[in-house]
């Protein structure tokens, strides 16, 4: 397939490169179109106040690669109307650093709307992300590194990735505004099941600390209160059991 391929977490990320090579190694053709510097929660916001620069880089990905200085849907948009020059068959985001699950957060994240302006502009769409411990995140963003278990699981998870990709897109129709939302469990095996899901019912009230005395007040991390019934499934429930999450978003459904 023919596969544009974004994140949140910026362009030198490892989950983004492993995921590239996956997709190349399965085949693909791929253009990665992907954020300069990190744009989590940035949900679907386009940048209106100043002017967006691309620039064409080589990452050794073997594939026409570009980083642009504005969130996700920004280098989906820009991307397809003006950096590609192939037929595109879908829209791919991720891997991203950290799950993306819930209702509380599917609609902040970075990464799922990548894929989301994938969908609007009637592509199938699929956004990919890795939970991971708070302890594992934390060193993560601290020194930036990525190894032992935890590289270990994003190589096996991106290969999930470039298995799912054409099965999933393939089966999405144009036009119909779907995003399929793959979470990978923080011990991801070959032979770890697929479940599908929807996402967990979260309230997460209070993630910002109290005011400073210079006014300010700074993100905190909590995950919530989840009031999810027992049926169906859930995101969160699948994780915690070890399995692949997949939950179809259809955003035709706001509304019923």
């Amino acid at each position: 397939m023919k596969l544009l391929v974004t994140n949140d977490d910026g362009i030198d990320t490892l989950f983004l490169h492993e995921l590239v090579f996956a997709l190349v190694a399965a085949g693909h053709e791929l253009n990665v179109v992907a954020p300069f510097t990190e744009q989590s929660w940035t949900g679907a916001s386009k940048t209106r106040a100043k002017p967006v620069r691309s620039t064409a880089i080589d990452r050794g990905f073997g594939c026409p690669t570009w980083m642009v200085d504005g969130t996700p849907s920004d280098c989906v948009n820009i991307a397809l109307a003006h950096l590609v020059t192939t037929k595109i068959d879908g829209v791919v985001s991720g891997i991203n650093v950290g799950m993306n699950a819930s209702l509380g957060f599917v609609l902040a994240s970075g990464t799922i709307a990548g894929a989301w302006e994938g969908a609007i502009h009637g592509l199938p769409a699929v956004a990919f992300s890795q939970d991971v411990t708070e302890t594992v995140y934390n060193h993560h963003k601290e020194t930036g590194r990525v190894e032992g278990e935890l590289l270990a699981t994003v190589k096996v998870s991106a290969v999930h990735a470039a298995k799912l990709t054409p099965k999933f897109l393939a089966a999405t129709p144009l036009h119909s505004f779907t995003v399929h939302n793959v979470n990978f469990p923080a011990t991801c095996r070959p032979d770890t099941p697929l479940r599908q899901t929807v996402p967990a019912r979260l309230f997460v009230p209070g993630l910002f600390s109290p005011r400073d005395d210079d006014g300010t007040h700074r993100l905190i991390w909590r995950i919530g209160e989840d009031v999810s019934p027992p049926e169906p499934l859930t995101d969160r429930a699948c994780l915690a059991a070890g399995l692949i999450s997949h939950t179809v978003l259809d955003y035709t459904k706001l509304g019923h």
